[in-house]
């Protein structure tokens, strides 16, 4: 493991000191001065020295990494010794990595100690830091994401940066108590440092720029360091990255770029939209419910276009969406069902079944057929979902339910005999009564009661006053 490490370290830094010069450190004693490196082969030199001599701190690391990548289970084994070493040697690089990133955390909680900084660690782990962050999964996003916020807010990492507010959940709560709420405050010297950091992932290759999107979503949380670190000019260039999965990325931020600022999020939103490759509206059109909620009749464009496309991904994301419309227009929504209903995609078909519920809410009378078209439609999915619907809907209105029976009677009597066969295994006496009343002109076995007027609390107790006094006297006679 050490030896891997030595090999990881040095190819690291070696990436690191690409980037030279380095940015000053955040932190600084007034009366030592800053002494800055001579070359990047020092820098390389002097981490690997001290990195070798430092033994104990190496021991530390390995020991907690065992302790957390380890499953317990091997601790149940006759010769758990072996079987850690076994299970370590097959994955070298992973424990390398977290004790690198473990070493990196040391070396820059040293640079950003208050009391006294040590500037010499700072040029050691910003290189190691950059160096390691290559990959756009496990310790480069959440590791490197916490050092990259500690960078930019002068803090040794592994401290605190915000403090939930206490509440009467917890056993220590005091209501009288003024606790004071802490904010986080951007340092100049820091933003300067992490934005080095961030232009060296936008620079790189395809995975950091990966990395690069998953840090701004995590960024993006922290909205006190979305100015100082200029977000919002990154996100507007990796829009038009080369790279589709590099934009389709960057999709996912789309919705909480919203938010934090909405003119950015509209721009970036253009941009992407503008692509039309492939990938890029596959993720547009995932989180397009997301955007109705909060550009609402902005994304009504983007649907309609999205429902208007070729591809089977984004016509079942975007039906999936319909559902929306009806939060901006009853009507609107129901005549993008009435359309829908017709689609040759049998998935949008199929996605319109979990919109039907709201549908009959609003419209009972279903006018426009869209409950009759799909259940005609023969499609077997669809019908599953609608089953358990349409048993309902007689059961709580009868009378659309009615309404529906003729349609079905008209238009197709096989349909009408599939809902038959589905309705008579639970209310056979019911489908007798419905069918003498389609054929035979018998009166409906149930119709929707009339809606009662809420006559409020007070007309509740006049009727409810007399039985009780009553109640009452009888307890008295007993008595």
């Amino acid at each position: 493991v050490r030896e891997r490490c030595h090999i990881r370290l040095v190819e690291a830094l070696e990436r690191g000191v690409q980037g030279w010069p380095l940015p000053p450190p955040p932190r600084s004693h007034p009366e030592v001065p800053v002494k800055e490196p001579d070359s990047a082969d020092s820098i390389i030199d002097q981490a690997y020295s001290l990195f070798m001599a430092d033994r104990g701190s190496f021991t530390q690391n390995l020991n907690a990494t065992v302790e957390l990548i380890v499953p317990h289970r091997m601790s149940l084994t006759e010769n758990p010794f072996e079987q850690h070493e076994k299970w370590l040697l097959r994955r070298l690089d992973l424990v390398a990595e977290r004790i690198l990133f473990s070493t990196c955390t040391s070396w820059l909680a040293q640079a950003l100690d208050e009391q006294v900084p040590d500037t010499e660690r700072w040029w050691l782990a910003f290189t190691l830091l950059d160096g390691l962050c290559i990959k756009h999964h496990g310790q480069s996003v959440h590791q490197g994401y916490h050092l990259l916020e500690s960078i930019a807010l002068a803090q040794r990492p592994g401290t605190w940066h915000t403090q939930p507010e206490s509440g009467p959940h917890q056993m220590t709560w005091d209501p009288q108590a003024a606790i004071p709420r802490t904010s986080l405050v951007a340092d100049k010297d820091g933003s300067i440092s992490a934005r080095h950091l961030l232009k060296r992932l936008e620079e790189g290759g395809e995975d950091r720029r990966l990395l690069l999107i998953e840090w701004i979503r995590l960024l993006l949380e922290r909205k006190e360091l979305f100015v100082p670190l200029k977000i919002s000019s990154i996100v507007l260039r990796r829009a038009s990255d080369p790279s589709q999965r590099v934009a389709a990325a960057l999709v996912g931020c789309l919705a909480r770029l919203m938010e934090v600022d909405g003119e950015v999020g509209r721009q970036m939103l253009v941009r992407l939209d503008e692509r039309g490759e492939e990938q890029v509206e596959r993720a547009l059109a995932d989180v397009l419910t997301r955007l109705f909620r909060r550009i609402e009749w902005d994304a009504v464009p983007y649907l309609e276009r999205m429902l208007q496309s070729e591809d089977e991904n984004i016509l079942a994301a975007a039906s999936a969406t319909v559902g929306d419309l009806r939060f901006l227009d009853e009507d609107l929504f129901a005549e993008t069902l009435r359309v829908l209903v017709d689609h040759e995609v049998a998935i949008v078909r199929r996605n319109l079944v979990p919109h039907l519920r709201e549908y009959i809410r609003m419209f009972p009378d279903d006018h426009r057929g869209v409950l009759s078209t799909l259940w005609v439609d023969g499609d077997e999915v669809v019908a599953t979902r609608l089953r358990e619907l349409l048993m309902r809907l007689e059961e709580v209105d009868p009378t659309s339910f009615s309404m529906l029976l003729h349609r079905l009677k008209g238009e197709s009597p096989a349909a009408l005999e599939r809902l038959w066969s589905v309705l008579i295994i639970r209310k056979a006496e019911r489908v007798e009564g419905w069918k003498a009343y389609l054929e035979e002109g018998a009166e409906a076995p149930a119709v929707t009661p009339p809606k009662q007027e809420n006559r409020g609390p007070s007309s509740n107790m006049e009727v409810e006053l007399p039985s009780l006094a009553n109640a009452l006297s009888k307890l008295d006679g007993e008595e």
